[in-house]
C-alpha cells in the first residue's frame, strides 16, 4: 500500500455514512529555526547553516479510526554548508537539506480489543531509538511506509510488530548519488521490527528482533538481522531520590542481499541517579567488530544516531574495528525559573576506543542548555570532539528556537 492508497482510503473513511460518530479535528504545527556552526579540521571552510522547518497537518478522528496527514518544508536561509546533497563539499556536512514533501500520511484503527493498527507513512520510535527511530534531531525526520500492530491483551505484556517496505531518509527530494555516497530519498526493502515487552515491578524486559533490508544497490551492506534483549527500570528511594538502570545485549549478522558475511555483538549498560534537581549518570556501550572489514561491525542504520556516541556525530557508521563508548554525565534542572517554565543544563563526556584492537579513537565533550516557556522552547548546544586515531578535531555549536501545538 503506497501513500496514494492511504489517502484514498482516508477519504473514504471520513466520508463514509456508516460512520455515524462526529469528526474531531486536531491541528499539527511544529516550527523550528536553527543555526548550526561546524569547524572541522579536515575541511577547508567552516559551515554556518541557518535553516527553518515547518511541519503542518491535521489529525481527524471518527469512531475507531484516526487519519493523520502532515506536510513538511525546510528552507536553507543561509546555505554556507554541505547539506549532503547540494554539492558544497568545501564546507563540513550539516545534513539538513532544503526540501518539501509529505512527512506522514497514516490511518489508525482501534476497533480490535487491546490492539492498535497503524498503516501508512508514520513515525516509529522503538525503545530508546537505538535500533529504530525518527532522527528527530535533524530537520527532515526519518519516517517509514509501514504497517504496525501493537497488541496488549495480556496484562503487563505488549507485542509490537512492524513491517516496513520503505524508509524515508533525512536527505529529502534531492537525495540520490550525485553528491555523495548512498544518500537516497527513500530506501525500499522488507524490514521487520518485532518487540515483546514484559513489565515487572523492577523494570521492563524487552526481547527484540530487527530484520533490516536495505534493498538499494549502494546500501546492501546495511542489511542485517539483530536479535537481543533489553532491561530498563527505576527504583525510587525517596520522593527526591531515584535510581535508573538499563542493560542490553544483541547479536547481529548479515541478512538478505548483504554481500558481506559477518557477526558482531552489542553490549550496553547505563545508570542514572536523580537527587532532586540534580542528575548524575554514566554508561558503557560496545558495538562489536568481526574481522576489521568495513561494514562488518555492529551497525544501526535506522536508529536515531545523534542520541548516541557523541553529538559531533563522528560515529554514525561504526568503524571497522568496532566502537566502545565510556561516558559520564551531569545535569541540573529548574522549574518556574524567571520567565521560563523550565530550564535544564546537561554535560556529557565520552571516551571512545576501538573494540577489536583497543585503540584510542578520541574524546568528546557535550554541553547543552534548554529553556521552555509554554509551547516555545530554545536550545544552546555544543560538541567538541578531540581526535586521537580516528576522524579529525570537530567543534559544533547550535542555537535553535521551536514552537509546537
Amino acid at each position: 500500500m503506497n501513500v496514494r492508497h492511504v489517502l484514498l482510503l482516508a477519504g473514504g473513511l471520513v466520508s463514509s455514512p456508516a460512520l455515524a460518530d462526529p469528526i474531531t479535528l486536531k491541528p499539527i504545527v511544529d516550527a523550528r529555526i536553527r543555526y548550526e556552526h561546524v569547524d572541522q579540521d579536515s575541511v577547508a571552510r567552516d559551515a554556518d547553516a541557518v535553516t527553518a522547518r515547518i511541519r503542518a497537518g491535521v489529525e481527524a478522528a471518527r469512531g475507531d479510526f484516526t487519519v493523520l496527514i502532515e506536510g513538511e518544508g525546510i528552507l536553507a536561509i543561509n546555505g554556507n554548508y554541505n547539506s549532503g546533497v547540494n554539492g558544497k563539499t568545501a564546507f563540513p556536512i550539516v545534513p539538513d537539506p532544503q526540501t518539501i514533501g509529505l512527512n506522514r500520511t497514516q490511518i489508525r484503527y482501534r476497533g480490535l480489543p487491546n490492539t492498535l493498527v497503524t498503516v501508512g507513512r508514520q513515525r516509529i520510535n522503538l525503545e530508546d531509538q537505538r535500533f529504530v527511530g525518527s532522527v528527530a534531531w535533524r530537520d527532515n525526520e526519518q519516517t517509514f511506509d509501514a504497517a504496525r500492530i501493537e497488541w496488549s491483551a495480556i496484562p503487563h505484556l505488549k507485542a509490537d510488530v512492524t513491517y516496513a517496505w520503505s524508509n524515508r531518509t533525512i536527505w529529502g527530494i534531492d537525495g540520490g548519488n550525485r553528491f555523495g555516497p548512498a544518500r537516497y530519498e527513500s530506501i525500499d526493502g522488507k524490514n521487520i521490527f518485532a518487540n515483546l515487552a514484559l513489565t515487572t515491578n523492577v523494570g521492563t524486559l524487552t526481547g527484540f528482533t530487527y530484520l533490516v533490508d536495505q534493498n538499494e544497490a549502494l546500501v546492501l551492506r546495511n542489511s542485517s538481522q539483530t536479535y537481543g534483549a533489553r532491561f530498563a527500570g527505576a527504583h525510587a528511594f525517596t520522593p527526591k531520590a531515584k535510581l535508573g538502570y538499563m542493560l542490553s545485549y544483541a547479536r547481529q549478522s548479515d541478512y538478505h542481499n548483504n554481500p558481506n558475511r559477518y557477526s558482531a555483538d552489542y553490549y550496553a549498560a547505563d545508570v542514572t541517579l536523580d537527587l532532586a534537581a540534580l542528575r548524575l549518570g554514566g554508561g558503557y556501550e560496545v558495538l562489536g567488530a568481526d574481522d576489521g572489514v568495513a561494514v562488518t561491525s555492529f551497525q544501526t542504520p535506522l536508529a536515531t544516531l545523534h542520541k548516541f556516541n557523541g553529538w559531533a556525530d563522528k560515529f554514525l557508521v561504526t568503524p571497522p574495528e568496532g566502537l566502545t563508548d565510556a561516558y559520564g554525565s551531569i545535569g541540573y534542572g529548574w522549574k518556574k525559573a524567571g520567565p521560563f517554565d523550565a530550564i535544564a543544563l546537561t554535560a556529557v563526556y565520552h571516551r571512545f576506543r576501538s573494540e577489536r584492537s583497543d585503540r584510542h579513537y578520541g574524546d568528546e565533550l557535550n554541553v547543552q542548555a534548554t529553556f521552555k516557556r509554554g509551547r516555545t522552547s530554545a536550545l544552546i548546544k555544543y560538541a567538541d570532539y578531540k581526535a586521537d586515531s580516528y576522524a579529525t578535531d570537530t567543534h559544533k555549536v547550535w542555537l535553535s528556537l521551536e514552537w509546537t501545538i
